[in-house]
């Protein structure tokens, strides 16, 4: 079963937010944490994932990341909290920088 992922990653100082999905979790935080995507996150220096869900389907995916993006920031800090009150960076432990 392929797996897709909804993820929110934040930089250094905690002050923004990228909401993205992948079907390559561990892939996706490593381009991250180099620099290698072009764009928002690069620019922002957002390298820290705070929070993720998996799903088998890509249209849940999707669809997911569509919901949160339409979200404001308390909601989306109560959702990281809930599922990771310390703001612990989750892909620490596959990456070495």
């Amino acid at each position: 079963m392929k797996s897709y992922f909804v993820y929110i990653i934040t930089n250094y100082k905690k002050t923004t937010l990228y909401i993205g999905v992948t079907n390559d979790l561990i892939r996706r935080m490593y381009e991250h944490r180099n620099g290698l995507v072009r764009g928002f996150s690069k620019k922002y220096q957002l390298k820290y994932l705070v929070y993720f869900e998996e799903t088998g389907d890509v249209m849940s995916a999707i669809h997911r990341e569509k919901q949160l993006k339409k979200w404001n920031r308390a909601w989306k800090e109560e959702l990281i909290n809930e599922f990771n009150p310390e703001w612990k960076d989750l892909s620490e432990e596959w990456l070495e920088e």
